[in-house]
């Protein structure tokens, strides 16, 4: 490992040479043996490669295959139909999915274009392609990393690695320290600069150890590569329930044939027969209507500020059980805010500070003066933690910019990590004031006296005990704290190693990147929905537990583990104690892919958030990943299912409840649609079985099944949400669609639609004795009308339609009138007519078939009183 490596020896083992750096002539050589340095990617599938990847599925293979036999048989309006419903399916699938795996394209483009290093003795800059292993880098404020260093030489050197390593405040970085843990964790090796990191402060030289694939960035990129896509539980349970079908179907064709044989039908009649009764056994609308509807899903969040990638993804989040999620960014703001000061021997929030007390406002303007950052409406610069010392400015209007020209600098000390301090000089009326700010331990060495209440007192033992306490009472709260000091001086021109002696101390500010005021009433729901928040984060863990303890994720600091006592388990160990945890700091990104597959081990379905570099991985491997659509890299976005466009926590739960609902819609279409189904088999089988002429031709049952039965089960996948969806547990993973007595329903609804239209045609072949296609019609109206209007029954299996609301599904209203109407044209339009073989019906036939259809309605609705009067008991 380089981190537990002395820089000059991994100057010796690269042959490198630190003041001349490489050869032109030895980096070509590298360059040609490594690469590149830039990140690989594998293939981009084609239009067509997507395409086709809709194709494999069990049930489009069935329809595929009843297309192709429809044909053979001459039933080619048959195949077309079949056809043109498998090509929407598939073309709504590629919309969605050419948009996504970004994330490897993304990895690239945030290299950095161009890279400062010593060739031939002279420092060129060179595209950061070209970088090789050995170079000699040379590092200042503002340049990105172009591939991992082992630092050679720091001056004050700091890289903000936040969306590498989850800390939202800059690594302070020191060549000289040579690590003996050889499982330091990234976020801990302070003599190693990674790549596509920002140097924020200070000066550097470091030499590549590194390039390309071999980077820490090119490990994450490998990873993402390498995960498998696994099938979300909606596409498990609609490619069981395809299978299923298909055996049902075969089944059915061989028991019809073989009962021909003994009846002594004509085989060619029957073996068309059969294949229209496997066709009736599987709903041909069924992928493209939850395609549809889970895109129709997808526009809806949209104005819920989530942006879904990949469809299925919408139902995924409906069923989570667990959220991952990173702190920084996601359940904070980002940014670090100063939240107490210690002032006059007293611990003041930052809301309630007096600025027109004197030793209030000196400390701000101390902490303001002593520094180099800016903040103001159009930017923000420099170090976050003198950023936040700015924005208390800000806050009480005193603002750096003024300061600095009423009081200008003439003199500093800049700040570096042996001292932990900072001071400058100031000019004032005819004086000039030294401002210092640093660690307290740092200022107690500079300090002998206190400011208390306007007056200078001996800063005491006692005194420096006060102080210490109130730091440690700040720090206990995972608050960064810094204190200042100051003296006054008549001639700026005095020695400058005697400006950080006897000072006077001002007081202490506490700062942390707080959490986001909404997240806490988001975590609440979460809870009551039956789903537990865990924080994955890169920052220590006293900070990540009072971040979580605030906002009521953990309890006690018992419930947090860090990155190297995750180590310590094998991947079957900690799945068996994961669930003790609710916090995991100081991980690295595979440390984030592990804990993700701990929690999925427990049959959870895991949501991963996150918006920096080191999520990618283990977005990629929960179920479903969501990324910060404003602070999230495009490597995040790119591995994502889901991008939040608010970076908003309580965003997610609003995407939960609209995936219950939409889970639950789904489900209502899906059974309302193999009711139906399951009727035209009852109705076909029954009547061979009892060697009956045909019921249904064929076409009649294609035509049920994809226009009749279509903008019904489409109306009820955008049936409005239940407000109480939120109050129940997370689905189980393994839950059947047919769970809650589901089956049972659909059972008895199918055998009323088979019955009523077998009883549709019987009677009107007792009617009109001589006219087979008259009964054939009135039992094609029944079969079309009665499911219309069960479709009403759906929207909930247990209230009453008139408690649902009759007409607060307005398209289901619509659908079931459109329905009717084109039944009719159908019938009374003469071409048509002759297309699908029916018979124009009388106005007596119509109020019949009308009255008949009207059955499973009432039915219904008379079994849901009984179970309601039952559950009332």
């Amino acid at each position: 490992m380089w981190f537990n490596t002395d820089s000059t020896d991994v100057i010796k083992e690269l042959n490198s040479d630190s003041l001349n750096g490489l050869t032109s002539e030895e980096a070509k050589i590298r360059l040609q043996k490594n690469g590149e340095n830039k990140l690989a990617s594998k293939k981009k599938k084609t239009m067509v490669q997507l395409f086709l990847a809709q194709l494999n599925d069990a049930m489009i293979y069935i329809l595929i295959a009843a297309a192709v036999i429809s044909g053979i048989m001459g039933e080619i309006s048959d195949s077309i139909i079949i056809l043109i419903v498998i090509f929407i399916n598939a073309t709504i699938g590629v919309v969605q999915e050419s948009k996504a795996e970004k994330a490897l394209e993304a990895l690239k483009q945030l290299s950095t274009p161009k890279a400062l290093v010593k060739r031939n003795g002279e420092l060129i800059e060179i595209p950061s392609e070209e970088v090789v292993t050995g170079d000699i880098v040379i590092i200042d404020a503002g340049r990105y990393i172009p591939a991992d260093l082992r630092l050679i030489e720091t001056a004050n050197l700091q890289i903000e690695e936040s969306a590498f390593t989850g800390e939202s405040v800059p690594a302070e970085k020191d060549a000289k320290i040579v690590l003996e843990d050889e499982k330091a964790p990234v976020g801990d090796r302070v003599n190693m600069a990674y790549m596509s990191t920002l140097a924020t402060y200070g000066r550097g030289t470091g030499i590549v150890v590194a390039t390309g694939m071999d980077t820490e960035i090119g490990k994450i990129a490998k990873m993402l590569d390498d995960e498998e896509e696994e099938s979300t539980p909606l596409q498990k349970r609609l490619a069981q329930l395809g299978k299923i079908l298909g055996f049902a179907a075969i089944g059915i064709c061989v028991i019809i044939f073989i009962l021909s044989m003994f009846q002594g039908r004509d085989w060619f009649e029957m073996l068309l027969t059969a294949i229209s009764l496997a066709v009736a056994a599987i709903p041909e609308g069924l992928p493209a209507i939850v395609a549809i509807v889970l895109a129709l899903g997808v526009q809806r969040m949209i104005k819920h500020n989530a942006i879904v990638k990949k469809l299925p993804a919408v139902e995924t989040l409906g069923s989570v059980s667990i959220i991952c999620s990173d702190k920084t960014g996601t359940l904070t703001i980002n940014q670090m805010t100063v939240k107490k000061i210690y002032i006059n021997d007293s611990l003041v929030p930052i809301n309630n500070i007096d600025i027109k007390d004197n030793s209030t406002e000196l400390l701000v303007e101390a902490m303001v003066l002593c520094n180099d950052a800016t903040s103001n409406e159009t930017s923000k610069t420099g170090d976050p933690t003198e950023i936040a010392l700015l924005d208390v400015g800000n806050k009480v209007n005193l603002f750096k910019d003024s300061l600095n020209e009423e009081h200008k600098r003439v003199d500093e000390i800049p700040f570096d990590s042996d001292r932990k301090l900072m001071t400058t000089v100031n000019a004032y009326e005819n004086k000039f004031k030294v401002y210092t700010k640093g660690a307290i331990d740092s200022l107690f060495k500079i300090c002998n006296k206190v400011l208390i209440n306007g007056e200078i007192v001996p800063l005491t033992e006692e005194k420096k005990k006060e102080l210490l306490d109130a730091s440690n009472s700040m720090s206990d709260t995972a608050l960064r704290v810094l204190g200042a000091s100051y003296k006054e001086i008549d001639n700026k021109n005095v020695p400058i190693d005697s400006l950080e002696k006897d000072q006077i101390f001002i007081g202490l500010m506490g700062m942390i990147d707080p959490p986001r005021e909404e997240v806490k009433a988001s975590i609440v729901e979460c809870k009551k929905a039956g789903i537990i928040p865990i924080m994955i984060t890169g920052d220590h863990k006293n900070t990540a537990f009072a971040i979580g303890n605030e906002l009521g994720m953990a309890d006690n600091i018992n419930q947090c583990m860090s990155g190297s006592e995750i180590d310590n388990y094998s991947q079957e160990e900690f799945n068996k104690i994961v669930n003790n945890y609710r916090i995991f700091a100081r991980v690295s990104p595979e440390h984030k892919v592990k804990i993700v597959k701990a929690f999925k081990s427990h049959g959870n379905i895991v949501s991963m958030t996150g918006d920096g570099v080191n999520d990618a991985p283990s977005l990629k491997a929960a179920d479903i990943g969501v990324a910060m659509g404003i602070t999230g890299t495009d490597v995040a976005k790119g591995a994502a299912d889901m991008i939040l466009t608010d970076d908003n926590f309580s965003t997610i739960v609003n995407a939960v409840e609209e995936g219950r609902n939409i889970y639950n819609n789904i489900k209502k279409a899906i059974i309302f649609l193999l009711s139906c189904n399951l009727g035209e088999i009852v109705a076909l089988f029954v009547a061979i079985l009892l060697n009956w002429n045909t019921p249904l031709l064929p076409i009649h049952i294609l035509w049920v099944n994809l226009i009749t039965d279509s903008f019904p089960a489409l109306s009820l996948g955008v049936d409005p949400k239940d407000s109480s969806v939120m109050e129940e547990q997370p689905r189980s993973p393994k839950e059947s669609l047919f769970a809650g007595h589901m089956g049972i329903y659909l059972a008895v609804n199918g055998l009323l639609i088979g019955i009523l239209t077998l009883f549709a045609f019987k009677l009107g072949e007792r009617i009109y004795p001589n006219s087979l296609m008259h009964a054939q019609t009135m039992a094609f109206v029944v079969l079309s009308v009665s499911q219309l209007f069960f479709s009403l029954n759906m929207r909930s299996t247990k209230k009453s339609i008139f408690s649902v609301g009759l007409f607060t599904n307005k398209y289901l209203i619509a659908s079931i009138v459109f329905g009717i109407l084109v039944q009719f044209a159908v019938i009374t339009i003469p071409f048509l007519a002759s297309v699908f073989k029916v018979y124009a019906l009388t106005l007596n036939d119509w109020i019949l078939v009308i009255l008949i259809s009207l059955v499973p309605l009432v039915i219904n609705e008379i079994l849901k009183i009984f179970l309601r009067m039952k559950k009332d008991k």
